[in-house]
Order: C-alpha cells, then structure tokens, then sequence
C-alpha cells in the first residue's frame, strides 16, 4: 500500500456494503385499499382467530370520529401479532371505510406478511406519515417501543418498555388528538426470545444501514435458532388486547405539558394493566 493511501476504515466498508444491498420498499398511505380489507377481512379474522385465540377488549374507547392517536406495546418479533390483529378488531369495529393506519419498521414493510399490511394500512414509522394521517383526520396506531421493545427477552415479556422514546406525545400535542393506550400480551411468548443483541447492533452500526437498534437471537419454530430479524412459524399462543380510554394530554397535564411526567405517567398505566393481564395467565402459550 502507498504511503499517501488510507485503509478502508469500517465505517467506509459498511457505508459500501449498504449502498450494493437491495432498497427495502418504504410504504405508502395510498396503498390502503378498503375494497380489499373487505374481501379479506372475514378470512383473515378466522385465521387469526384459530391460531391466536385473541380477546380483545375496550374497543369502545377508540373515538367513534375523528383523528387519535393509538399507542401499543410491542410483542413478537418480526411477525408482531398485535399488529395483524389490532388492524382486523379495528377495521371491523370502525368500518372499512374509517382511515386507520400503523407505522411500522422498515423491516416489517418487507417481511412475508408485507402484502397484506400494507393493504390494511401499514406505512413506515416515518414522523411524515404520522403528520399526514392525523392531519387528514385518521387514526394512528404506533408503537413507540419499535424493534428495541418487540425484541426483548422472553423473560421480560411483563414489562412495557418504549426506551425512553418520546415523539408520540409529540406528535399527539401538534395535532391535538386523543392518546389511546393498547396493551398486548402473548407475542414474547410465540417464540423464545433470548436476547436483544443491542450492544453487537452497536458494533456493526447497524443503526446507520438499517435504522436497528438491536440483533436478536431467537429460538423458534420449526428449526430453532432463528436467524435475526428471519420470519418464523409463531407459537399459537394466545393474544390479548387491552385498549384503555382516551387521554386528552391538554385537558389533564396543561397547555404545555412536562413531556417527562407524561411519558412516566403514559408507561406506568399501560405496566398495570399489562401486570394485570399476566396474571390472568395459567401457563405460556395456553393463555
């Protein structure tokens, strides 16, 4: 090597390697097609019925108009069953005509199940397309958690955890809508969730290629060791869901609300009834 030429550092070399890998589809809000929900609605639901044996409950406290914003723990992995099953309760609760989309991680948007999210309404977790949906009057559903929350270990599948990320309440006070809270429990348990791995994210600036905060190591249906962010056959474990009343953030901490003691008191809600809901279960998978 000449003296006046630099090695590679790894930075550059990752920096290389993404600019070759595949453009993952972002999603676009003009991809919901109502006509399509409706066909697939009735099928869908007795699938996932069958496989999950979901109880959802509180539906009711959705706004029966206007835009909110719907926030949820996150669960599962990459096959995220409250995702799925929170757009059928919702659809078929509001009508199909109701504008109602998710923001989800890229990864998702390019998983197997893809073609059908993206009918029902998933986009990329792009604070663009939350400002659109919530301006145009709909409702949003997000999960602040992101691949951080829906990776962590099994044995913490009791505990919410959004990893201090507040843009959702920021979100919710531009446009002044309602906070729906969704508490889910059952997805850590559709596989075996050993670890995060985001300190080896850290190390591969995964960050920077793919916006992941993190490198699991799942065991999982039918072989195994998963590898990271692969799909999988989940566990038919049951699903619950829990949508708790509407929180106008103005009305109870103020025209300026303290974002900290919002997010403290937002988190510690949703943890009692997701304890609640844990001990209701007999035994995992079972429900």
């Amino acid at each position: 090597m000449e003296p006046d030429q630099k090695s590679p550092t790894l930075s550059s070399l990752l920096g290389a390697a993404g600019r070759l890998l595949p453009r993952l589809r972002r999603g676009d809000l003009d991809d919901r097609d109502p006509d399509a929900i409706r066909e697939l609605l009735p099928g869908l639901w007795l699938l996932i019925s069958t496989w999950y044996r979901p109880d959802v409950r509180g539906l009711h406290h959705i706004p029966e108009s206007g835009p909110a914003l719907i926030v949820g723990n996150h669960t599962g992995g990459i096959m995220s069953p409250e995702v799925m099953i929170s757009q059928l309760a919702v659809t078929s609760y509001c009508g199909v005509e109701r504008p109602f989309f998710q923001l989800a991680h890229r990864m998702v948007l390019n998983s197997p199940l893809a073609p059908i999210l993206r009918r029902f309404g998933t986009v990329e977790a792009d604070p663009e397309n939350g400002h659109t949906v919530l301006a145009e009057g709909g409702l949003l559903q997000v999960f602040p958690g992101g691949d951080y929350e829906v990776y962590r270990p099994t044995s913490q599948s009791g505990i919410i955890d959004f990893g201090g990320r507040k843009g959702f309440l920021r979100l919710a006070l531009r446009h002044d809508v309602p906070v729906v809270p969704q508490v889910t429990i059952g997805g850590q348990e559709t596989a075996l969730f050993l670890t995060r791995g985001d300190r080896l994210a850290q190390l591969l600036h995964l960050d920077r290629l793919f916006r992941l905060k993190v490198l699991p190591i799942v065991l999982s249906a039918p072989f195994g060791l998963t590898l990271p962010f692969a799909p999988f056959l989940p566990l038919p474990a049951k699903i619950t869901i829990a949508y708790l009343p509407p929180i106008d953030l103005r009305a109870a901490y103020g025209d300026d609300p303290d974002l900290d003691v919002v997010y403290t008191d937002l988190v510690a809600t949703m943890q009692d009834v997701l304890s609640a809901l844990q001990s209701e279960r007999r035994l995992p998978v079972i429900g």
